[in-house]
């Protein structure tokens, strides 16, 4: 896989406009381990299978700038023998321009519908692998492969070794391997993540390739690398592991946060720095999920929901706090911060996955009021937009022209947070917490 990365590199710094054109396999724009690999591997695999004259190109859909955040992709990659030099990022190759030209085609690799922002694009979508849930309206001109599987690496895996095994050597097993073991937390079924088809697909590579890393100590190994915070910015620890979300003027960033809550809000300049986020990223909100364990090593979550604006900040709160599908058993907690609501989060079992879908359609639901009724508020006047000051958030709400994105992915599985823990102790809390939640009816 190195030489084809170096060849893709090469294709881009010389006569690409020369060429027949690309087909870009697209993750999705949070970039996590699972998004990287899936389209590392299946443009790969289409670099050895495809004959339609455009060359297969994977595309990271994050800036490169924002890539060492991703310390578990950097980690694995290193471990794997690759590069992070050799690949190609979203701001280095203009799909819109190609796709104007009719250079591109597209597949799309964990996600199945493009965000707004790149609705151009469209078009250009020739099929789509994905394991979450499924929004694409059905077209017969593009195929998609949706499972509900722990990984999405796990299908493309599947792809691979049903059409050609051949492809598969060592470097690139190991970065399905990785891949898989992480996303479904070290195979173990307390942790609600694996699929019989997930643990098929390891067994699988396990046994074609016994020099792989043992299971638990490479599981260990991306966890500790993943949950790395130490030295970060407040916008780092955003950006690190993001999501966006966004409809009709409303464009918001859900963040998980490896620290306790209590911690984060204690980041010198937290006020500040969170105002100078969402301004330089134009988001109306930003919903922070912490999570991390107390001195039991039982695991906990909390959570927090910024805004100047007083509305937004109102509506998303109670949209959390009312949730029954599922319930996050909220409780508030002490903020030093007007414009900071925070939480603590019962249900530890709400993983970001299952909160996207709550925010997903409270923001559809706001903007079908809308649409049907005008402004929410009648007596509501539209925000001012001031500066970031130290007292922001006491002052009246401001405004944050929106840019319309969508990308309702996936979270990542549940951290080991800032405690070390064993793959065995972590796979004894999960069974713990479903028993209890067993117990008390489930979710």
């Amino acid at each position: 896989m190195d030489i084809f990365l170096k060849s893709c590199r090469n294709v881009l710094k010389g006569n690409a406009d020369g060429s027949p054109g690309f087909h870009v396999v697209l993750g999705n724009e949070a970039c996590d381990l699972d998004s990287m690999v899936s389209a590392l591997a299946y443009a790969y695999f289409l670099s050895k299978t495809l004959d339609s004259g455009k060359i297969p190109l994977p595309v990271l859909n994050i800036p490169r700038q924002e890539f060492p955040l991703r310390t578990d992709n950097t980690f694995l990659l290193r471990e794997s023998g690759l590069s992070q030099d050799d690949l190609v990022f979203r701001d280095e190759v203009d799909l819109g321009s190609l796709h104007r030209a009719g250079r591109l085609d597209l597949t799309l690799v964990d996600h199945n519908v493009l965000p707004s922002s790149d609705r151009d694009l469209e078009e250009a979508v020739l099929e789509v692998i994905d394991h979450h849930l499924l929004e694409r309206k059905p077209s017969p001109s593009c195929p998609v492969t949706v499972e509900t599987v722990g990984s999405c690496t796990t299908l493309v895996t599947e792809r691979i070794i049903q059409k050609a095994p051949e492809v598969l050597d060592q470097q690139v097993a190991q970065l399905l391997y990785g891949t898989i073991v992480l996303d479904c937390v070290n195979m173990a079924p307390e942790a609600g993540k694996v699929t019989p088809k997930d643990s098929q697909y390891a067994v699988l590579l396990e046994t074609h390739f016994p020099n792989l890393p043992p299971r638990g100590v490479l599981f260990q190994s991306l966890q500790n690398a993943k949950f790395d915070v130490s030295g970060l910015t407040t916008e780092q620890m955003l950006l690190k592991d993001m999501k966006v979300a966004s409809e009709g003027d409303l464009k918001l960033a859900v963040s998980v946060i490896y620290m306790t809550l209590e911690a984060f809000l204690q980041r010198q300049s937290l006020q500040q720095e969170l105002c100078e986020f969402c301004h330089k990223h134009s988001y109306n909100l930003v919903v922070a999920m912490t999570i991390s364990f107390n001195n039991n090593k039982e695991p906990f979550r909390q959570l927090a929901v910024y805004s100047s604006s007083t509305l937004y900040r109102g509506e998303m709160s109670q949209a959390l706090e009312q949730s029954r599908s599922p319930s996050l058993s909220l409780s508030p907690m002490s903020s030093p911060y007007s414009d900071i609501r925070a939480y603590l989060q019962g249900n530890t079992l709400a993983s970001r996955k299952k909160v996207l879908p709550i925010i997903k359609d409270f923001l559809r639901d706001r903007e079908r009021r809308e649409v049907q009724g005008g402004n929410l508020e009648e007596s509501y006047e539209a925000p001012r937009q001031r500066a970031c000051t130290e007292d922001a958030g006491i002052e009246e709400d401001s405004y944050f022209p929106p840019t319309p994105m969508n990308s309702l992915v996936e979270g990542c599985p549940l951290d080991n947070g800032l405690p070390k823990i064993s793959a065995e102790a972590l796979t004894e809390k999960f069974s713990k917490m479903a028993s209890e939640e067993e117990n008390a009816g489930g979710l």
